[in-house]
C-alpha cells in the first residue's frame, strides 16, 4: 500500500507578484512548496544547506523552469547570523517578504531512538535536533519579522504529528516539534495583528528520507491511519500555500496526515 501514490488537483492560486523563502527547498516538501509557489506565479527563495548537492542540483532545476523566479540560498539556518545574513539577500533581492515557510528540519538520526532509551538521547542528538528544528526556524523568523510586518505577510512552520504525540524518530524529534507547534502559537500572539503565524504537521510523508525506511516500519505507520496512505509531499504543500493566503487563520496548527489515529 505504500508504494501506491494518490494524485489529485493541486490549489489553483494566482499569488503573481508574491515573494516567499522557503527553507529546506531542496527535497522533499520544501521542493514541493517551493514548485507549488512558482507555479502559482510567486517568486521563491529557496534555502539549501550549502554543500549539499542534491539540493543545489533541484534548486537549479527549478531555476531553470521558472527563469527569473528563483533565489539560491545557501546557508545553515541553525547558526544566527547565517540566517539572518540569508534572509537579509532574500529580502534584498525581491524587494520585501510576503511569507517565510520554515521547513528545514532534521531527525538527527538514521533510525529510530525508542522513547525508553535515554542514553541513546546524546547532548549531540539533543543539541543537533533543537538548533535546526526549533532554534533554526525563530531565528529566521526574527530576521523576516519586519520584512512580513511590513507585507502583512505570513509565516508558515513544519512541524509534525511528532510533536502531537504520535510516533517519532526520537524524544528529541518530537519536543522539538512540540515546541515548535508552541512557538507557533505564541508567535501569532506576538506578531499579530501584522502577521499570520500557522503550522502543518505532517504524518507519514513519501520523501527521500522515508522511502528508505524499512517496509514494515511504514505499513505499522499506515495502519494507524483512516485513509491508510502515506501523506504525498504536495498534499503538504497545498496546506502550507492555503496557509499563507488565508488571513482569517492565524495560530493554528494543520494535521496532513489521512487520519492519524496516534
Amino acid at each position: 500500500m505504500s508504494k501506491q501514490v494518490f494524485t489529485h488537483q493541486r490549489i489553483n492560486a494566482n499569488l503573481s507578484g508574491l515573494r516567499i523563502v522557503v527553507t529546506g527547498a531542496g527535497s522533499g516538501i520544501g521542493l514541493a512548496t517551493a514548485r507549488n509557489f512558482l507555479r502559482a506565479g510567486a517568486r521563491v527563495g529557496c534555502n539549501f544547506l550549502a554543500g549539499d548537492a542534491s539540493a543545489e542540483t533541484q534548486i537549479g532545476n527549478l531555476a531553470q523552469e521558472w527563469v527569473g523566479m528563483v533565489t539560491a540560498l545557501p546557508a545553515d539556518i541553525s547558526d544566527p547570523v547565517s540566517a539572518k545574513a540569508m534572509i537579509q539577500y532574500a529580502i534584498d533581492d525581491f524587494d520585501g517578504l510576503d511569507t517565510l515557510v520554515n521547513n528545514a528540519g532534521t531527525s538527527g538520526v538514521q533510525d529510530p531512538v525508542p522513547f525508553s532509551d535515554l542514553d541513546g538521547i546524546t547532548p549531540e542528538l539533543w543539541e543537533a535536533t533543537l538548533n535546526t528544528n526549533l532554534v533554526g526556524a525563530f531565528n529566521t523568523i526574527h530576521a523576516a519579522s519586519k520584512a512580513l510586518k511590513n507585507s502583512n505577510g505570513s509565516i508558515v512552520n513544519v512541524a509534525s504529528t511528532a510533536g502531537l504525540g504520535g510516533d517519532a524518530s526520537s524524544l528529541a524529534y518530537g519536543a522539538s516539534k512540540a515546541a515548535l507547534i508552541n512557538l507557533t502559537r505564541n508567535l501569532a500572539k506576538g506578531l499579530g495583528p501584522d502577521i499570520n503565524v500557522n503550522a502543518v504537521a505532517p504524518g507519514l510523508t513519501r520523501t527521500p528520507w522515508t522511502e528508505k525506511w524499512p517496509e514494515e516500519r511504514k505499513q505499522r505507520s499506515l495502519a494507524n491511519t483512516m485513509l491508510g496512505r502515506m501523506v504525498e509531499a504536495d498534499d503538504v504543500a497545498d496546506a502550507i500555500v492555503f496557509l499563507s493566503m488565508q488571513k482569517a487563520i492565524t495560530g493554528q496548527t494543520l494535521q496532513v496526515d489521512c487520519g492519524r489515529l496516534f
